[in-house]
């Protein structure tokens, strides 16, 4: 690289890893709820989100032939809601009111997302779903405190993205390709990883690079 391509590259660095986060966070939830199995008949795409309640019905985790942590598929919607709310603020990043009012919609959105189907209070309280009721309730709490939270050093709010996003692009998919050759027998054809998958793990990946340059640049951004 020449002198001068360097010298561009440090200039623009700050601006870069500024909207790499918001985009990041927005386009892991767009490959989440996208098809992670794909299929010409709609109704039976299987989307990162359903795959938390889909996996109860195969028959080698039913028969504890497969173990899984079943809550383990919502950590991308748990990343995301924490990392919109953790950078929203951020003083550093400088963001107007558009982009804060954006995240802090994804992270509601991505939060309420962690409700099962046909949910009652009641039925949040039961074994089954108290994980995914105390995560969506730490989830609220953190954007509604989203403005405290930018307060937070800057090296901690990079090292606490970081973490989530690696963990939330690693059990799920670890977990889905556990249970793929399950999905296999169902749909009776073998199956490739969709494009919501593949989406949310790049993204995850890209915030996770884009929160710890964050974290250790010097620079302010701009």
């Amino acid at each position: 690289m020449s002198v001068d391509a360097a010298q561009h590259v440090r200039e623009h660095a700050p601006a870069l890893v500024r909207w790499l986060l918001p985009i990041a966070l927005m386009l892991a939830f767009v490959g989440y709820v996208g098809a992670w199995v794909d299929h010409k008949a709609a109704g039976l795409v299987i989307t990162g989100l359903d795959l938390g309640e889909y996996v109860k019905f195969l028959t080698p985790v039913r028969r504890s032939e497969v173990t899984l942590w079943r809550e383990g598929f919502y950590l991308p919607l748990v990343t995301v809601s924490l990392g919109a709310s953790l950078v929203a603020f951020r003083a550093e990043l400088r963001y107007g009111w558009v982009v804060r009012a954006c995240l802090l919609i994804l992270a509601v959105v991505a939060a309420l997302n962690l409700l099962p189907p046909a949910w009652t209070p009641a039925r949040m309280m039961t074994d089954e779903f108290r994980q995914q009721a105390m995560a969506l309730l730490f989830c609220l709490a953190a954007m509604i405190f989203s403005p405290l939270l930018a307060l937070t050093p800057r090296k901690i709010t990079a090292a606490l993205l970081a973490a989530l996003s690696i963990s939330a692009a690693s059990v799920p998919i670890w977990q889905f390709f556990a249970v793929l050759p399950a999905i296999e027998t169902l749909y009776n054809h073998p199956q490739q990883p969709g494009w919501g998958l593949i989406l949310c793990a790049v993204s995850l990946l890209v915030l996770m690079a884009a929160a710890l340059w964050f974290g250790w640049r010097k620079e302010r951004m701009v």
